[in-house]
C-alpha cells in the first residue's frame, strides 16, 4: 500500500554516536517527516565479517524513528560491498572497459552484475535483512541497491552475453543476416567470436543487443533480491529502485516490471530546473509503472558533484516539491539528512550540518513539511489522468544517439520539445512505452520513434483509426535489430500516413516552412513524398532551401475517427507548438487551467473523480490568475474567489469547497 504524501530524507545513523540519534529524530519530527530511508550503504556495518550480521543498531534506530511517528524504508546495501567481500572474492569487482581494467574498492556500484559469487552474497544479505526486519509494520518499503549504473566487461559477462545472443537469435545465420555482418567482413562463425562493443562506432545490431543484455543482467540482479525479500515481507510492503535522471544504460521499463513502484533521484547542479525537462522526467518515471511514484532523493540546497554546485534560492523548495507531487510523486525525500564528516560527498547539501544543527535549507524543508501535512488528506488516493501521451523508447534512443547524423540531434531534448509544446498549455501528458496500451488517449505523439516492430505498427495503426497520432522525424526507420527496414519510413504506416520519407538531411542552418503552418526547423529535415490523393500538405519547405524547396514538410491524413500527422522536421518550439495546438483542439483536449507564463497548473484526480488542482508559481514575481468558482485553498486554509494571487515561488492546492 502506497501512503499519501510521505516526506523525509536519507538517514545514516551508523555514521553518528547513538546518543546523537534522539536529537536528529526530534528535528526530523519538527520538520514534519513521516519517513526516512536507511541502510542502503551500510553493508560493512550490517555484516562486518562474512555471515556475521549485526542488526541491533538498525533495530534501535527504527524503534526511535517509529516512536516519533516516522516510518522506515530499508535499502539493501548492495551498491557498496564491504572490503572483506571484494578482497576475498575479487571476481565480484567489475571490469570497467573492454580493455580489461578492473575496478577497485572504495567507490560504489563497482560490482559485476553477473558474478555468481556476488549474486549469492547479495541474496544472502537481502534475505537476512528481510527475515529480521520483514515483520515490522514500521518498515513500509524496500529499495533494491542504489542507482544502478555500472556496466561490466569481464569474461563472465562476455560469456553470458554470447549465451544471451544464442537464445535471442537461435543460430548464427540469423544473427549474421539481421546484423548484416557481411559489411566490413564482420561475419561470425562461432558464438565465442562475439565480444561486447569495443569501438567508437560499433555495428548497430551489436550495440543494441549489448544494451538489451545489460538490461537483462540488471533485471536478474534485481530479481535476485526482490525474491529474497518477498519471501519474508507482507504483500502490502512495496519494493522499488531509485533510477537516475534520463540515464540510458538499460531499459527502465523492463526493470520496473518486477517492482511495485518506480522511484527516481532528481538533482540539478546549477540549482535551477527547466520545468518542462523535469516535468517530462517525472512523467517518464510515472510511465514506468503507469502509476504514481516516489521521489526518493532530491537536493537539500546543493549537490557536490557538478562543475559548479549552486544552491536553490530561498523559497524554491516549495515549488520543486509540489512540481514533483503535481506530476505524480507520492513522496518527497531529500538526500541527505546530516552532513557526513568525511567521504566523497562531504560537501553535498543536507538539512543538518556535521554538528547536528540545522542548515539554512532546513527552514524551507520544514515549510514543505507543513504544506504536506495540510494537503495530505486532500491528495490521498489521487493519481494523474492524461489524454495525451508521448512515446519514449529506450531502443529508439540508443539507435538515434548511436548514429545522430547531426551532432545536435539529442533524443531527449527532441522529446522534451514536444512535451513542452503540450505541457506549456497546462495539459497533462503521460510519457509511456510504445508497447503500452494506448486506450484512453486522444492524442499520441511519437518523436523519433526509430524502432518499429510489426506489433508496434499494428498498435499505432489501430490507434490512428480512432485518435490523433503524430509521427516525428526519424520515426519507423529501424527494426528491433537496429537494421533499416527495406522500405521507406514510416515503415508499415506509409499508406495510412499518405506519405513517405524520400530523403533526410542534417541541417547546417535553419529552414523555413510555410502553408497552413508557418515556422522554422533546425538540426534535421526530411523531404516527404505524397502517396495518397487525400493526404493534406499542412506545410512545405520554402524556396531557397536546396533539395527541400517546395516539398512537403508536414502531412496530415484523416482517418475514420482521427488523424495521422507526419512531421518531417525537427521543428523549433513555436512551430511545433502551433502544429500541436491545432491537433489538441481537434481532439478536444483542454488545459487544466489558463495561467500566466511561469505559472504551472496540474491536476490530480481521486477514485471518485474528485479533482485537486496544484498551481505553482515558478517565478520570483507575484502572479495573478482566474480560478474556477467554488474552490478552497487547503494550504492557505481559505476559500478562493474569482482570482488567485501567488507571490514568488508560492503554491496553491485547490479543492472544491
Amino acid at each position: 500500500m502506497i501512503r499519501s504524501l510521505d516526506f523525509g530524507a536519507a538517514y545514516y545513523p551508523e555514521h553518528w554516536p547513538e546518543p546523537d540519534w534522539a536529537r536528529d529524530i526530534a528535528q526530523m519530527q519538527a520538520a514534519g517527516f513521516t519517513v526516512a530511508r536507511l541502510g542502503e550503504f551500510a553493508w560493512s556495518t550490517l555484516e562486518p565479517a562474512e555471515g556475521r550480521y549485526e542488526f541491533g543498531w538498525l533495530d534501535r534506530a527504527i524503534d526511535q524513528l517509529s516512536a516519533a511517528g516516522i516510518a522506515t524504508v530499508l535499502g539493501t546495501p548492495t551498491a557498496a560491498p564491504p572490503a572483506w567481500l571484494t578482497q576475498r572474492y575479487p571476481s565480484t569487482l567489475a571490469t570497467i572497459d573492454p580493455q580489461g581494467h578492473r575496478d577497485s574498492h572504495g567507490a560504489r556500484c563497482h560490482y559485476c552484475v553477473n558474478d555468481p559469487i556476488y549474486l549469492k552474497q547479495c541474496a544472502a544479505i537481502a534475505s537476512a535483512m528481510a527475515a529480521h526486519f520483514g515483520g515490522r509494520s514500521d518498515v513500509i518499503g524496500w529499495q533494491i541497491d542504489n542507482e544502478y549504473n555500472r556496466v561490466c566487461y569481464c569474461p563472465t559477462c562476455r560469456a553470458k552475453f554470447q549465451a544471451f545472443l544464442q537464445t535471442r537469435f537461435g543460430d548464427l545465420d540469423t544473427l549474421n543476416r539481421r546484423w548484416a555482418t557481411g559489411y566490413w567482413s564482420e561475419t561470425y562463425s562461432s558464438w565465442d567470436q562475439i565480444a561486447p562493443p569495443a569501438h567508437a562506432v560499433p555495428n548497430p545490431g551489436l550495440a543494441l543487443a549489448w544494451r538489451a543484455f545489460v538490461t537483462e543482467s540488471y533485471r536478474l540482479f534485481q530479481l535476485n533480491q526482490v525474491e529474497a525479500i518477498r519471501a519474508h515481507v507482507a504483500p502490502e510492503v512495496w519494493i522499488t529502485h531509485n533510477f537516475m535522471k534520463w540515464f540510458d544504460a538499460f531499459d527502465h521499463y523492463a526493470l520496473s516490471q518486477d517492482l511495485d513502484l518506480a522511484s527516481w533521484d532528481w538533482y540539478e547542479p546549477l540549482g535551477w530546473h527547466d520545468r518542462f525537462t523535469s516535468g517530462a522526467m517525472h512523467a517518464l518515471v510515472r510511465g514506468y509503472k503507469r502509476r504514481t511514484f516516489w521521489l526518493m532523493e532530491t537536493q537539500p540546497g546543493h549537490v557536490n558533484w557538478g562543475r559548479s554546485n549552486i544552491d536553490l534560492q530561498p523559497g524554491q523548495a516549495r515549488p520543486w516539491a509540489w512540481h514533483a507531487i503535481g506530476h505524480g510523486a507520492d513522496a518527497v525525500l531529500y538526500w541527505q539528512w546530516r552532513m557526513a564528516l568525511n567521504g566523497q560527498e562531504q560537501m553535498h547539501g543536507s538539512l543538518i550540518d556535521q554538528s547536528g544543527q540545522p542548515r539554512p535549507f532546513y527552514a524551507d524543508a520544514q515549510a514543505v513539511g507543513q504544506d504536506l501535512a495540510r494537503a495530505r488528506s486532500a491528495l490521498a488516493g489521487t493519481t494523474i489522468a492524461a489524454r495525451v501521451a508521448i512515446l519514449y523508447d529506450f531502443p529508439s534512443r540508443w539507435m538515434v544517439e548511436g548514429q545522430r547524423h547531426h551532432g545536435d540531434f539529442d533524443y531527449v531534448q527532441h522529446l522534451v520539445r514536444a512535451y513542452a509544446a503540450v505541457a506549456g498549455r497546462n495539459i497533462t501528458v503521460d510519457v509511456v512505452s510504445p508497447d503500452t496500451d494506448l486506450a484512453g488517449y486522444a492524442v499520441v505523439i511519437a518523436p523519433a520513434l526509430a524502432a518499429f516492430t510489426p506489433e508496434r505498427i499494428a498498435r499505432l495503426a489501430a490507434f490512428a483509426q480512432r485518435g490523433h497520432l503524430v509521427l516525428g522525424p526519424r520515426t519507423g526507420t529501424r527494426d528491433d535489430a537496429a537494421a533499416l527496414w527495406p522500405e521507406r519510413a514510416p515503415a508499415g504506416l506509409q499508406d495510412l500516413a499518405g506519405c513517405e520519407v524520400e530523403e533526410y538531411f542534417a541541417l547546417a542552418e535553419p529552414v523555413a516552412v510555410a502553408g497552413e503552418i508557418t515556422g522554422t526547423a533546425d538540426v534535421w529535415a526530411e523531404r516527404l513524398r505524397l502517396r495518397a490523393g487525400d493526404a493534406q500538405v499542412v506545410a512545405r519547405y520554402t524556396a531557397g532551401n536546396g533539395w527541400l524547396a517546395g516539398h512537403p514538410a508536414i502531412v496530415r491524413r484523416a482517418t475514420p475517427a482521427g488523424s495521422l500527422t507526419t512531421l518531417g522536421a525537427h521543428f523549433d518550439g513555436p512551430t511545433l507548438s502551433a502544429v500541436l495546438e491545432r491537433i489538441l483542439a481537434e481532439a478536444g483536449v483542454e488545459p487544466v487551467l489558463e495561467t500566466p507564463a511561469g505559472v504551472e497548473a496540474l491536476r490530480r484526480v481521486g477514485p471518485a473523480g474528485q479533482e485537486v488542482l496544484i498551481v505553482i508559481n515558478h517565478t520570483r514575481e507575484s502572479q495573478t490568475l482566474a480560478t474556477p468558482p467554488g474552490r478552497f485553498d487547503v494550504l492557505a486554509g481559505e476559500p478562493v474567489g474569482a482570482s488567485l494571487s501567488l507571490s514568488g515561488y508560492a503554491v496553491a492546492v485547490l479543492v472544491r469547497a
